[in-house]
């Protein structure tokens, strides 16, 4: 749970990993994760892709930095979305991407009050690599 717990240890909020390897060919794995002001989305950015490269993985592309309102971090497997809170309201990533089962992460990486409304696969499934905890590239 790499990147989940980077985030959560960035005091994210509502962190949830959904597994979309049947719907998409690029990636297997969103985490979406949400801040409450665009400074501590880059903190949050910053934490994951620090805790990831120290595993050796590095991110192949990363969009909306300089703005920190919504920030993509692409490692291949999983796709990391770190959103301001009001930004996540507003396209609700997780409406658009219901039809995928929710990994279960562990109660230190769910940020916020650490609750998870859905059940889902466990996080050693594939598609999972960069959650798993101790999984390297």
């Amino acid at each position: 749970m790499i990147a989940a717990r980077a985030a959560s240890d960035r005091k994210a909020e509502e962190i949830i990993a959904l597994d979309v390897s049947e719907q998409l060919v690029l990636t297997d794995v969103f985490l979406i994760a949400s801040g409450t002001s665009e400074r501590q989305v880059s903190a949050i950015v910053d934490a994951v892709e620090e805790e990831l490269h120290k595993v050796g993985v590095k991110p192949i592309r990363r969009e909306g930095k300089a703005e920190a309102r919504w920030v993509l971090l692409d490692f291949g497997d999983i796709v990391v979305h770190v959103q301001h809170a009001e930004d996540r309201v507003y396209y609700a990533l997780e409406r658009l991407w219901k039809d995928c089962p929710v990994i279960e992460l562990p109660e230190d990486a769910r940020g916020g009050d650490g609750s998870s409304s859905a059940e889902g696969a466990d996080a050693s499934d594939d598609g999972a690599i960069y959650l798993a905890e101790d999984t390297q590239a």
